[in-house]
């Protein structure tokens, strides 16, 4: 665990944090730490100083070159720090060694997502993933707890309760990862009943895809009256939240999953592929980006999203760009903007600006999902009707005539035939076929 408390918590000083990276020549650490000290604080961590090397590749066994190992040794001790944060991914033995030096707790980029996962999950669901993400990770380091044991699992005559009390932990953390999966899947399974309805619906599905902090949950929260939390902090949103809404007599549901990040830890890819297959399954993804962000990161934040949708396989998956945030972009950057992303929605969900046209284009990409009908359904077949409204079809107009109910809606193309014995004069199936 990378902090004492969790974020915001009362009365509770933040831990102080020594930042660490190795960087590649020319890179301005002002730039690429900005991210890992902001998730430093959502954690609860303040970062207090930095110790950057640049070099091609960090060192297979320290991480830093030896020469600035006394340099860090110096900062960590000058600035007063407790826990040193390292922007990459160490290797378990670059974790003991950088551990022996300092006598101090080494958190990773990784292992620092994952304990802002952990505060922020909320469902069964989201905690059953985080839990598994942290076991995948914690697996291969898991003999550093057991460092003052290490001598007695040697070979002959030194096997001892070290060893057994090793294996039996992993052991057990092996069978919680095997039962946590099977959790999963069970709910997954579930997911798969819940969407299985909607697709016989015929309802759309609208996934909302993006860098974390980029306003999707407020735009989810602008597009369905949702009332979902849009604290300004990364990764607030964890679990896929669907909601639904209304335009033109059409419903759609539209899904916030969790906000992408540059570099996104492998086993939260995997501990969270089942919120990040809300997003594969949509039939449509809005994929959000801040204007408000400098340019270069807005590149950077696109890229970081299109890396994750291809390793997941949503890449191919229908798609619309959508520029949030505008309200805080002054003309000359809208006009940058437009011109670099000429077909890109500007919106901006916190004051509604844009949001009737991000609702028409939605209905356009799905304009030919529907047909126009006019149904005559008569008063003794009553479980036609109860058939039509359980379809989720838009109802446009209901006349209660002397033959019959008479309904105009839109169907879905797929179920036009199960009411062809019901058309009447005026709807585009007649129309097509030269009259009823």
């Amino acid at each position: 665990m990378a902090v004492r408390q969790p974020d915001g918590a009362p009365g509770l000083e933040p831990e102080r944090g020594l930042v660490l990276a190795v960087l590649a020549q020319g890179v301005d650490p002002d730039d690429e730490l900005a991210e890992l000290e902001e998730l430093a604080r959502t954690a609860g961590v303040e970062p207090v100083a930095r110790v950057v090397q640049h070099r091609p590749h960090p060192d297979p066994r320290t991480y830093i070159g030896k020469g600035k190992l006394d340099e860090l040794k110096t900062a960590y001790s000058d600035a007063h720090a407790e826990v040193l944060l390292v922007d990459d991914e160490l290797s378990p033995s670059q974790q003991r060694e950088l551990e022996n030096l300092l006598q101090a707790r080494v958190v990773d980029r990784a292992e620092l997502i994952l304990d802002i996962f952990a505060q922020h999950a909320v469902s069964a669901e989201g905690k059953l993933q985080v839990e598994l993400a942290q076991l995948e990770y914690n697996l291969p380091r898991m003999r550093g707890m057991w460092q003052h044991l290490e001598r007695l699992g040697g070979g002959v005559g030194t096997r001892g309760p070290g060893e057994s009390q090793l294996e039996t932990d992993r052991r057990i953390a092996r069978r919680r990862v095997s039962l946590l999966k099977g959790r999963l899947k069970g709910l997954q399974k579930q997911r798969d009943v819940r969407r299985k309805e909607r697709r016989r619906t015929e309802v759309p599905t609208v996934a909302l895809a993006g860098y974390t902090n980029v306003g999707k949950s407020t735009l989810l929260n602008s597009l369905t009256d949702a009332a979902v939390s849009v604290r300004n902090r990364l990764f607030e949103t964890l679990d896929p939240t669907t909601r639904g809404f209304e335009y033109e007599g059409r419903r759609y549901l539209v899904t916030d999953t969790v906000g992408f990040i540059r570099r996104l830890p492998h086993q939260l890819v995997e501990g969270f592929s089942a919120t990040l297959e809300e997003t594969l399954v949509a039939d449509l993804m809005l994929h959000v980006v801040d204007g408000s962000a400098p340019e270069e990161k807005v590149i950077e934040q696109i890229a970081a999203v299109d890396a994750v949708l291809d390793e997941i396989g949503a890449s191919d998956l229908p798609s619309e760009l959508v520029v949030n945030k505008i309200d805080a972009v002054d003309a000359l950057h809208r006009r940058r903007l437009a011109n670099r992303y000429p077909d890109a929605l500007q919106v901006s969900a916190l004051t509604g600006e844009g949001m009737d046209e991000l609702r028409t284009r939605i209905a356009d990409r799905f304009a030919e999902r529907f047909e126009a009908v006019r149904l005559l359904l008569p008063y003794d077949e009553g479980g036609k009707l109860n058939e039509l409204y359980a379809l989720g079809a838009p109802i446009e107009q209901r006349e209660d005539t002397t033959e019959g109910v008479l309904v105009v809606a839109r169907l879905p193309r797929r179920e036009i035939r199960r009411f062809a014995a019901y058309l009447v004069a005026g709807s585009e199936q007649d129309r097509a076929t030269g009259g009823v």
